[in-house]
């Protein structure tokens, strides 16, 4: 059955979720070639990009709660793709140089991502969807 042709398809809290699943669906697809989760390729994406951050920046910036950030960071470290360094209070991550070395897979693997998106939505849609789903979560924040 679509999406739309279901009872629930005025609920935005069903037509979220199936369209989470959706996407998540693909993002799996798409982050398999660097066998890792969409969450944790973001993450050290972050990290590659930013050597030296935070972990609660990350969650900040990931939408994700602290103690997700943590079992992700302990999960990349297993793979040895991070390595935290703790400076009195604070702890920083940095990218290994096993990660350095798979950046060109994972843009490949984000460039794939986004144009698994484009069979349905052009560039300016998706950024404009993607925007205003963005608005909508800020605002549901209060």
């Amino acid at each position: 059955m679509k999406t739309t042709d279901s009872k629930y398809s005025r609920c935005i809290y069903f037509a979220a979720n199936a369209l989470a699943r959706k996407v998540e669906r693909l993002a799996i697809e798409s982050w398999k070639p660097a066998n890792l989760s969409p969450s944790h390729a973001y993450l050290l994406l972050m990290v590659l990009e930013e050597p030296g951050l935070q972990p609660g920046c990350i969650a900040n910036h990931l939408q994700l709660s602290p103690s997700t950030i943590t079992r992700l960071i302990e999960k990349l470290e297993e793979k040895k793709m991070v390595v935290r360094i703790t400076e009195g209070k604070t702890t920083n991550v940095y990218p290994s140089s096993e990660a350095e070395a798979l950046l060109p897979l994972l843009t490949d693997c984000l460039n794939h991502f986004q144009n698994s998106t484009c069979g349905f939505l052009n560039n300016e849609e998706r950024e404009k969807m993607v925007r205003s789903m963005c608005q909508l979560a800020d605002q549901l924040d209060g």
